[in-house]
């Protein structure tokens, strides 16, 4: 398996905003998988913010994490964000989600960002293993969330 920048692999676009739509339509509804597939496109940066990773294995697209200016409009003074990250369900349980986060950590310290945020609805347990810590637990989009920081080591 590796972790590579999307916008090196634009062929998975496509299947990247099918597996985000399905995980996380609930949380804007409105957008349709064009306009997901679009918005993947434009925020694929190889570096910086926003900047999208995925995992391959062979040709096959395994998983995805990204580095975002905002991903909550409800908290616009906090920024940038850890988001979107996704294995599928056949690779979990392997490691491949912490190796994307490092991947993002790696590239906010190339940043300069010296914290960075999340919203989980359920894996609040793996990123506390990772040294993130809870802010507040709130209701976003009709759904209850875990607000999250970390301190970047620089």
């Amino acid at each position: 398996m590796e972790i590579v920048p999307l916008a090196d692999k634009k062929e998975f676009i496509a299947e990247l905003a099918e597996l985000h739509h399905a995980e996380w339509k609930h949380l804007n509804p409105s957008l349709t998988l064009d306009g997901r597939a679009e918005a993947i496109a434009n925020a694929a940066g190889r570096e910086g913010i926003p900047s999208i990773f995925i995992a391959i294995s062979g040709n096959q697209l395994v998983g995805s994490a990204a580095l975002v200016k905002n991903d909550m409009d409800s908290k616009p003074d906090l920024s940038p964000w850890l988001a979107a990250v996704y294995v599928k369900e056949g690779f979990r349980h392997q490691g491949i989600a912490t190796e994307l986060i490092i991947r993002c950590e790696d590239e906010a310290v190339r940043s300069n960002i010296s914290t960075w945020y999340l919203y989980t609805e359920f894996a609040s347990k793996l990123y506390e293993k990772l040294g993130w810590r809870h802010m507040e637990r709130c209701e976003y989009k009709g759904v209850t969330v875990d607000v999250m920081c970390k301190q970047v080591a620089s």
